[in-house]
């Protein structure tokens, strides 16, 4: 043990990884105000593109955090992202192209669902973006810095690391510490988080090369092409995949392999024969850049904390990049806890709230690795057309796709149904976007009763003010007259009282708390006017009811009926709040900075060996100077 008084902290939060979802943490509680250490075991970002599909809802939380317009440029636009083929070669013949996220058919189902565009953002580029804005705002960064376990006790949680460059061990003592640290996270089996699912059950090559590919794919452009021959069809997909890592000189190839044959021969030879196959072109030059093999996972934890220990991310949700859906829940995972933890750090939360982290996670988290392997089976019904008993199954079936008979009819159909079949992958804003938390720091609304879907779930956003969902969009104009989202008058840390002119008694009551962390918005009034109709349209309550939204977007309690009574809003206000945020009822006024409430552990000590302040760096242990306003 360290010689750290157990109430003396070094920081108020240490993060365990620097990836979408610790660099999201990170930078979400620098900007809360609290202090945090973020730690990576590598010398900078990741060195691969990995994650790149950005999704509205990521967007919205670097929006909120005030970063989205820099991230957009580095970003391929979201016009550029989306005409997906399904071809014989990249310059061979199509066989079906479809419109993908959300830029064909549905572009103004996702117009009308966020203030925000898709964008296609690789993980080398976004990382920085996410880490550069947190250290502005006071987050302390240290790269090369290797976790090697924790203890835990009532006050706090005492972290073992390991400076990779001079080997030196040191320890430091924060409030929480959050396990962002990958699919094989320490934390999460240090502090035996159970899963469900297996592991590596489909193999993959990526060979990222350059090369310029313009003349294919400019008139037609897409990030993703998937690529149908005799040479490529191998794996679970059976298809090869030519994914733009930039427009249109930087690229990713994939196949699948028999893990059963162990890993594929990847030699110079090799692969060059193999990116020539899937663009058409037998005399491509290209420069090969790196070699990769990667495994499909179906697995995901049950449980996302123990304690003062969270984890989040691919430490806790594990599946292959189909539907693209991996970095933006694990921005979503940080940004749901990092508000939470600020204001257990602040002392305007009890703890109770920081225990809704995992009922409303872990749902999302079982739903997408679900949906990423379903995506992959899913593309077994554009393969029906293939001819297995000829050589070559792809020429051979593609004569029969285009014959004029009865059978090529229905087989042109079936292709076509197996094409919309992929809008589960490929367009599919209802996963996107329609989370629905049930937790303690939702109220339901009892007055709802059960939530009936319009249209598919999963391909169509259902926007709704019901307790638990995400804020709908809708554009209102402020007071220069410049249109604003109802997204840009909430979140940014704090809670949000919405009423419309008719709710002064809301706007009263919420003056009468006097929290530091509740603002009003009364939409009608100046600043936030609704000319369109837009916000009353989607509101689903009296203008004289109110709504309180939660710091990551979504509403925590609605009041659907007026009121005018100043002494029933007050109660059902200070009532909402109390029960959201797992406060006594004599605190919910005027709390001031009362201190992080006590939280007791759940978790079983791990044994750390004894390392003192003698064997860290000074660098290591030197005091975090606390940001202005930020609990000490």
């Amino acid at each position: 043990m360290s010689n750290h008084d157990s109430t003396a902290y070094d920081t108020d939060v240490i993060i365990v990884g620097l990836g979408p979802a610790g660099g999201t943490a990170a930078l979400a509680l620098a900007t809360y105000g609290v202090r945090v250490h973020a730690v990576s075991m590598f010398p900078w970002v990741a060195n691969s593109p990995r994650a790149h599909i950005t999704n509205q809802r990521a967007v919205e939380v670097l929006r909120d955090l005030g970063v989205e317009d820099e991230a957009r440029k580095y970003a391929t636009p979201w016009d550029q992202m989306g005409d997906t083929l399904f071809t014989t070669s990249l310059a061979g013949e199509e066989i079906v192209r479809m419109q993908t996220w959300g830029t064909g058919a549905r572009y103004g189902d996702y117009l009308a669902g966020s203030p925000c565009a898709m964008l296609d953002i690789p993980q080398p580029l976004m990382e920085p973006v996410l880490i550069k804005n947190a250290a502005e705002r006071g987050a302390v960064i240290s790269f090369n810095t290797e976790y090697l376990d924790h203890i835990q006790d009532e006050d706090g949680v005492t972290v073992r690391f390991r400076d990779v460059r001079s080997g030196t061990e040191f320890t430091q003592r924060a409030r929480f510490l959050l396990g962002f640290d990958g699919a094989r996270s320490k934390i999460a089996e240090q502090i035996g988080l159970p899963f469900e699912g297996e592991l590596a059950r489909a193999g993959t090559a990526y060979i990222r090369f350059d090369a310029d590919l313009s003349k294919y794919v400019a008139h037609r452009p897409s990030i993703l092409h998937w690529i149908m021959n005799s040479k490529a069809g191998f794996g679970e997909i059976g298809m090869g995949l030519l994914r733009a890592i930039r427009p249109w000189d930087q690229w990713i190839a994939g196949w699948g392999f028999d893990m059963a044959q162990g890993e594929p021969d990847v030699s110079d030879d090799v692969v060059l024969d193999m990116i020539r196959t899937l663009v058409g072109d037998s005399h491509l030059e290209v420069d090969i850049v790196a070699k990769s093999f990667w495994y499909v996972n179906q697995q995901w934890a049950e449980h996302y904390q123990s304690g003062r220990v969270f984890c989040g991310g691919d430490a806790v949700h594990r599946h292959p990049p189909s539907s693209g859906l991996g970095s933006n829940t694990s921005m979503q995972d940080a940004f749901n806890l990092a508000w939470k933890i600020a204001y257990a750090v602040k002392g305007y939360a009890g703890p109770g709230l920081l225990e809704s982290y995992s009922p409303e996670r872990v749902p999302v988290g079982k739903q997408i690795v679900a949906r990423a392997n379903q995506s992959r089976k899913d593309y077994a019904g554009l393969r029906e057309w293939f001819d297995h008993d000829s050589d070559d199954p792809v020429a051979t079936g593609l004569a029969k796709l285009k014959d004029p008979s009865p059978e090529g009819v229905a087989l042109r159909e079936r292709l076509y149904q197996a094409l919309e079949v992929k809008n589960t992958e490929f367009n599919a804003h209802g996963v996107e976007l329609n989370q629905r938390y049930v937790s303690s720091a939702v109220v339901p609304d009892p007055e709802a009763g059960d939530e009936q879907w319009a249209r598919d779930r999963e391909l169509y956003l259902q926007a709704t003010t019901r307790p638990g969902a995400k804020l709908p969009h809708a554009w209102l104009v402020g007071a220069d007259g410049t249109r604003i989202s109802t997204l840009d008058v909430t979140g940014k840390g704090q809670m949000t009282l919405i009423t419309g002119i008719g709710g002064q008694a809301w706007k009263r009551a919420a003056a009468k708390l006097d929290l530091p962390f509740l603002r009003t918005v009364v939409v009608g009034e100046a600043d936030t006017i609704d000319p369109y109709g837009y916000w009353r349209q989607v509101r689903e309550i009296d203008e004289a009811g109110a709504l309180l939204v939660r710091p990551d977007g979504y509403i925590a309690w609605r009041h659907s009926a007026p009121v005018w009574d100043d002494s029933e809003a007050l109660t059902s206000l200070e009532n909402a709040l109390t029960n959201v945020l797992d406060r006594a009822p004599n605190e919910t006024r005027n709390p001031g900075d009362s201190g992080a409430p006590q939280y007791s552990t759940q978790a079983v000590p791990i044994v750390v060996p004894h390392v003192t302040a003698d064997d860290a760096t000074p660098a290591s242990t030197a005091s975090i100077t606390p940001i202005e306003g930020a609990h000490a």
